[in-house]
This record gives C-alpha cells, sequence and structure tokens, in this order.
C-alpha cells in the first residue's frame, strides 16, 4: 500500500510538471526554448499512439464509414512519419528546454505506440463489433480544427494575448473526447426521431422532387430550415430553467477560441440535433447535400466559437460570424437571450432578438455570478441539482 501511495504520489508530482510546463509564461514559450518543439511532439506522439490503438482493435475503437482509410498505405506512411516526427522534436525540447516533462512525455508516447507495433501493427481481433468507440475520430477531429483554426487565432486573434492553454483548455478537450468516443451512441439518438417520422410518413413522391433540385438549392433550403427549427430549440433552453440548466453549460465558457464550441451537455446535444435534423430527412433531402451541409456545420460552428477578430461588417448582415455568436455569449445585460440563430441573422430580426451593435465585440463571457462548477463530470450533474441564471 505504501509502495502503491508512493507511486500514485510521483504520478501526481509529474502530472502537475507537464501541466505547468504546457502552461508557461510567454517567455518560457518563446522560439528557442524548447517550448514549441515539446508542444508539438506532445500532441504528435498522443495522436499517434491513440491511432496505433485503433490500428490494433478497429472494431472498438474506430468509426466504421472511415475504417476504408486505414487500409491505405499513405494513411501507415503519414502515422510513422508522425511518430519519428515526435520523436525528434521531444529529443530537440529535451536539449532546449530546462523543464522536460513534455519532452519526457512524448518519448514515453512514441515508446508505448512502438511497443504496440508503430505503423505497421495489426489488428488482434477482426470480427466487427455491434459496439464502437470513436477514437480514430477524437484524434481526427481535434488534429483537423486544431491545424486549421489554431494558426489563424495566433495571427487574427480578437483577444491579442489570450494563451492556446488557457483556463478549462483541459475540460473542453474532455468534451472534444467524450462526444467523439461516443458517436454512435449520439448518431443513434440523435437521428432515431426523424427515423421514425419518415418511416411513418409516405411521400416518396414529394421526396424524390425534393432530392432532384441541385445541391446547392437543397444545401441553402437544409441551412434555412435547420436554423428555423434550431432557433426556436435555442430559444426554448434559453426560456425554461429546467432546459436553461443543461445549456448554462455551453455558456459557462469564460473564454471564446475552437475549443469552446464543444463545451454541450450530452444531452443537449442529443436534444438539439434530434430536433434540428427532422427537416432534412423528413423531407428527402439527398445525401450528398446532407454531407455538404454537414461538413459546413461542423467547421462554421467552430468558427463562430473561434478568438478571431474578423467583423465582417457585410457578409454578417447575411450569415452568423464570430462577432454575431460571441454577442450570444457575452456577460453584459444586453447581450442576454439575444442572436439565437446559428446561421441566418435574419431569422433574429424576424422574431425581434437581434443584436449586432456596429464595431462592437462583448467584453466578457460567461454567465453573471459564474455559477456552474468547473469539470466535466461536475457540469454534467449540474443540470439536475443546480439553478442558473441566464
Amino acid at each position: 500500500m505504501e509502495q502503491a501511495g508512493q507511486r500514485m504520489a510521483v504520478i501526481s508530482r509529474f502530472r502537475q510538471m507537464l501541466r505547468s510546463d504546457l502552461e508557461s509564461s510567454e517567455a518560457e514559450r518563446q522560439f528557442g526554448k524548447g517550448w514549441i518543439s515539446g508542444v508539438g511532439a506532445l500532441v504528435l506522439a498522443i495522436a499517434g499512439f491513440l491511432l496505433v490503438v485503433c490500428l490494433r482493435f478497429p472494431s472498438w475503437f474506430t468509426v466504421p464509414q472511415i475504417r476504408s482509410l486505414y487500409e491505405q498505405p499513405m494513411f501507415r506512411i503519414a502515422l510513422q512519419v508522425g511518430l519519428i516526427g515526435a520523436f525528434l522534436l521531444a529529443i530537440i525540447s529535451l536539449v532546449l528546454r530546462q523543464t522536460k516533462a513534455l519532452g519526457f512525455t512524448a518519448l514515453f508516447f512514441v515508446v508505448l505506440a512502438t511497443t504496440l507495433g508503430g505503423a505497421r501493427t495489426e489488428a488482434e481481433v477482426t470480427t466487427a463489433s455491434p459496439v464502437f468507440f470513436g477514437m480514430d475520430w477524437f484524434v481526427l477531429n481535434v488534429i483537423f480544427t486544431g491545424l486549421l483554426f489554431v494558426p489563424i487565432e495566433m495571427l487574427f486573434p480578437r483577444r491579442r494575448g489570450q494563451e492556446l492553454f488557457r483556463v478549462e483548455w483541459r475540460e473542453d478537450l474532455f468534451y472534444y473526447l467524450v462526444s467523439s468516443m461516443m458517436v454512435q451512441c449520439l448518431t443513434y439518438a440523435s437521428l432515431w426521431p426523424a427515423l421514425q417520422l419518415t418511416a411513418h410518413t409516405h411521400w416518396s413522391g414529394f421526396r424524390a422532387a425534393i432530392a432532384s433540385q441541385p445541391v446547392v438549392v437543397q444545401f441553402l433550403e437544409i441551412m434555412f430550415l435547420t436554423d428555423l427549427v434550431q432557433y426556436w430549440v435555442h430559444r426554448a433552453f434559453h426560456r425554461f430553467p429546467f432546459l436553461w440548466n443543461f445549456h448554462a453549460v455551453h455558456h459557462s465558457a469564460k473564454v471564446m477560441d475552437w475549443m469552446s464550441g464543444a463545451r454541450m451537455h450530452f444531452l443537449e446535444i442529443i436534444a438539439l440535433r434530434g430536433t434540428t435534423v427532422i427537416p432534412m430527412y423528413i423531407l428527402g433531402y439527398g445525401e450528398s447535400a446532407l454531407h455538404f451541409y454537414i461538413l459546413y456545420v461542423y467547421l462554421h460552428s467552430t468558427f463562430i466559437h473561434s478568438n478571431v477578430g474578423w467583423g465582417f461588417p457585410r457578409l454578417g448582415q447575411l450569415i452568423v460570424t464570430p462577432r454575431f455568436h460571441h454577442w450570444h455569449h457575452g456577460i453584459e445585460k444586453e447581450a442576454i437571450d439575444v442572436n439565437f440563430a446559428i446561421h441566418f441573422p435574419l431569422i433574429d430580426r424576424m422574431f425581434g432578438t437581434h443584436h449586432l451593435p456596429e464595431g462592437q465585440w462583448p467584453e466578457g463571457y460567461g454567465i453573471a455570478g459564474h455559477p456552474v462548477p468547473v469539470g466535466y463530470w461536475k457540469q454534467f450533474w449540474y443540470p439536475f441539482r443546480g439553478k442558473a441564471e441566464s
């Protein structure tokens, strides 16, 4: 027991060192200090290790729709290059940096990945499992959005000096993990109402006519119809106290960036997606238009939460922009219960909830008094015992 306690104490101290290393001061993050190479090594090493686990146990940890990707030779080449890159960057960080937590942690994950077989690993179990966890979706999701939005936020920030590893970054990253790992459950629960309604409505001729429209027309129609449904569902989450307690979790973020949009209660995701997808399926839109819209809303929802200072004065009259949505998250009184639309500001104008003062941004974000606790599991249980004020 004593030895186990000592090991736990050592692990705890190392975790604190790693967190401190990630959240280093600006002076410690200067080029040539080993921080950039250390963070790069850590990201590549953890991503590589998780992808090796996915290759080893594909039936458990991969999304069926993208499993064919792993059969491509270029995927394994890229994985091998990533692990080698992580190793080299870790060595550079260890040489340059006084604190070694980043470098040693990256090397640890590279060794783990290599022990499992690295990019040459073969699946241990090939039998398909009816239940899977989207670990590969988590890795690809974070890497893709991170590579896309982190440089944009660094080059064109709304709030200058906002750290990459800012307050509560670990909590928001965990939201990414949970929603990705539970992608099967979320997809099934979200699509069930739409699929049931579709199965019990016999509109084959009407649906064929809808699907025969040009893809661009279908895409624009989907945007408007889903936004109209989403507007009223979103507004209901602000209007009714029980629903607000769930939505308050999303509004509890005190910082806006590419990760903050992931902070959403598990049950709210199901409710929001489950209602907004109904027009898409019950009206019979084509698969190409649906896939195009899903990709668009995935990127757009991340963009409007991001720490990007572009104002888009003209485009913002037609399409929801970061400044428009940031006002929805603003902590000022005039930011309460405004800007519910996710695509078209016109919908807020139609129903009297539009607020976009010219050239202005909110001073802060969150909820007055900040009643929502910090931490994923505390926030998960909060709606059932908390009472936030919008």
